[in-house]
């Protein structure tokens, strides 16, 4: 049923045959016909013309194809001698001599050029049995082409170590106490430093392969994805870079650490990590891989409807770009102690830089997995900066101490948290993208906590123009309502109240100085430090009053008046009250020189004060009544006085005995 009967088919020819006699003789006995009679038979004619010229190009057609094969067969062996010939040297043949190697790859173009013309020929038993030849040939070369690929990648490889960047230097030195110290009751250095690491540094794009070999290497993965050996080219190039870009990692320093290596670390150690993770990073990004995506480009080219340069390195950076992702998402996991907030701010700032280079070196679409790991890992480190801030701001408020602080000076707490804030100003826009969401809970929290002894509320300064509400200066300032808060507190602990006074006095100047003179003016503004001003100056009062007033009591006229005429009870009356002075004023040399005020300008001022109004006192008692005082009674000239001053407030303690006339 399926094929043509050929009875039939001779049947149909007779037929043909004689029905075109009887046209001949219809013609020949017929000079005139009509016009429909002649439009018929010149349309016959027209379709024996065609036929007759398709006979003739077939007949053509089959004579040349019979002598191309002829052709096709001994090309075929001709090239498959040469590439078993090349086979038989173990050799690597560009090693030996790259102009052999463009010889191969013109050889094996040629066998590939071949079974692309036997593939289109309608070929029988035997001519299908050379096509199996020549694939066999092309599969066989492309294992000693991919073979040398990878040996030319591998073999010439040129690494590079910055040499501006010193990954040994102060990373492995041990202890970073500017980093790591508490705020307890131990001491700390006033410079809280963050470390240099430079913003915004320029894409620098190096030869990762030399130069030399590129024009190679490009011919090879050429010919191998025209060959339809794209993908065992593309996993060739991967596999050699992966293990290349993994080298660049191992220069840099950067350890392979689990998440779970990174969580058990101790602080010290993971500190010194951190700072080279941070210097690294910006390398690798902008070198590195900046570099490798030069080299994928130059090798695969830009132009494929298949991004195979965009394939290959993404494939090929995905391991070490995921090394040092997981670094950064091993730390934003980790317990938020504050000590870890500069370190963690700088890898902020790092990832935040690089996520614009990020998204050029990925930004395929159909590639983006490096893309989105990026970001939300900078996601997850810019929650850990806010969760880590606000660890600190509970643990200002938590710290408390079960002795006073001795001497009344600035407390350690004071100190740390101010030089902290201090060395914060350089994040301020990190930690302001970062504390962002947070912002209206401190807002709202800073109203109803921030202790009220100051005329206005600090809130006013987000009102009046004079200092930023952004979101870091609002955490600064409940922050700093929290640490007076804490402040005191700790001032109840003195059994004197008079130092409990001056311990304020000293730790709100303290305050009020750190702010006026560094960038956190800009932060909490001028409102902040004039209210902190005359809060420091309201401790002062108190101080004196709570000092001062009782003895002052002993030198004013009260009760001398009514003392009645007798001059010996007058008299006795003034050496008495001169005893109780002079008492009085040694007790508090004794205490108060053992005191503190540590910044200067402010122990003048107090010094003086005191002066004014003490020295000034002792004159006028003296001089009024130098009549009815015996001169064995005046123990200290107001010059003694005013001397014995001057060694208040300088936190060494002074002895009765080394109290004396000058």
């Amino acid at each position: 049923m399926g094929g043509c009967n050929p009875m039939m088919e001779t049947m149909e020819e007779e037929n043909l045959i004689a029905a075109a006699r009887l046209i001949m003789r219809v013609l020949d006995s017929n000079k005139k016909i009509t016009s429909e009679a002649r439009e018929i038979l010149v349309e016959l004619g027209a379709r024996l013309t065609s036929m007759a010229k398709i006979a003739a190009v077939e007949d053509e057609d089959e004579e040349e194809g019979y002598g191309e094969l002829s052709d096709i067969k001994e090309r075929v062996n001709s090239i498959q001698e040469k590439i078993m010939a090349w086979e038989g040297d173990e050799s690597m043949i560009w090693d030996c001599d790259p102009e052999e190697g463009k010889e191969y790859l013109k050889t094996v173009d040629e066998a590939r050029k071949l079974a692309e013309s036997l593939e289109s020929l309608n070929l029988s038993k035997d001519e299908n049995e050379l096509l199996r030849t020549v694939n066999a040939v092309i599969q066989t070369s492309m294992a000693r082409i991919e073979e040398e690929f990878t040996h030319m990648l591998v073999h010439n490889r040129q690494n590079f170590e910055p040499e501006h960047l010193s990954f040994r230097s102060s990373e492995d030195d041990g202890l970073d106490e500017n980093s790591i110290v508490s705020f307890g009751d131990d001491s700390i250095d006033d410079s809280v430093q963050r470390d240099s690491v430079s913003r915004g540094s320029e894409v620098f794009i190096m030869d990762l392969v030399n130069p030399q070999v590129i024009t190679d290497l490009r011919s090879i993965a050429s010919l191998m994805f025209d060959a339809n050996y794209g993908r065992e080219c593309s996993q060739a190039f991967i596999s050699a870079r992966k293990d290349a870009l993994d080298d660049c990692l191992f220069i840099l320093e950067i350890e392979k650490l689990s998440i779970e290596d990174v969580l058990k670390m101790e602080w010290v150690s993971l500190n010194s990590r951190i700072r080279r993770w941070t210097k690294a990073m910006k390398v690798f990004v902008r070198i590195y891989l900046a570099s490798e995506k030069f080299l994928c480009e130059q090798i695969f080219g830009q132009s494929q409807t298949e991004p195979v340069s965009s394939i290959c390195f993404s494939e090929s950076s995905k391991a070490s770009m995921l090394q040092l992702l997981n670094f950064a998402e091993a730390i934003s996991i980790g317990p938020h102690q504050p000590e870890k907030l500069l370190r963690i701010l700088d890898m902020y700032e790092v990832l935040s830089d690089l996520m614009p280079d990020i998204e050029v070196l990925y930004s395929d679409e159909s590639r983006s997995y490096i893309r989105t790991e990026f970001q939300d890992v900078l996601t997850r480190v810019g929650d850990c900066v806010k969760a880590t801030f606000i660890e600190f701001e509970n643990a200002v408020g938590s710290n408390t101490s079960n002795s006073a602080f001795p001497g009344g000076g600035n407390h350690h707490l004071t100190r740390y948290v101010m030089n902290y804030i201090k060395t914060l100003t350089d994040y301020s826009d990190s930690l302001n993208a970062c504390l962002k969401d947070h912002e209206q809970a401190v807002n709202d929290q800073d109203s109803s906590s921030s202790p009220d002894t100051s005329p206005g509320n600090d809130n006013d300064d987000t009102e009046n123009g004079n200092s930023s509400s952004s979101p870091m200066a609002l955490h600064f300032r409940s922050l700093m309502s929290i640490l007076e808060c804490n402040l005191e507190e700790k001032s109840k602990l003195y059994k004197d109240e008079a130092l409990g006074h001056l311990f304020m006095m000293n730790n709100i100047n303290y305050m009020a100085e750190k702010v006026k003179n560094s960038e956190l003016r800009n932060v909490l503004g001028d409102d902040w430090i004039r209210k902190r001003n005359w809060k420091f100056q309201q401790y002062a009062m108190s101080y004196e009053r709570a000092t001062w007033s009782s003895i002052l009591n002993l030198l004013r006229e009260d009760g001398l008046s009514n003392s009645g005429s007798s001059g010996s009870t007058l008299r006795n009356l003034l050496r008495d009250r001169l005893q109780a002075f002079y008492t009085a004023f040694e007790d508090i040399y004794k205490s108060q020189s053992g005191w503190s005020i540590p910044n200067i300008q402010l122990r003048e001022d107090v010094r003086i004060s005191m002066s004014l109004k003490v020295i000034q006192a002792y004159r006028t008692f003296v001089g009024r009544h130098a009549n009815d005082i015996s001169e064995k009674y005046i123990k200290y000239t107001a010059d003694d006085l005013e001397n014995y001053i001057l060694d208040l407030f300088e936190g060494a303690p002074k002895s009765l005995h080394t109290f004396h006339r000058r």
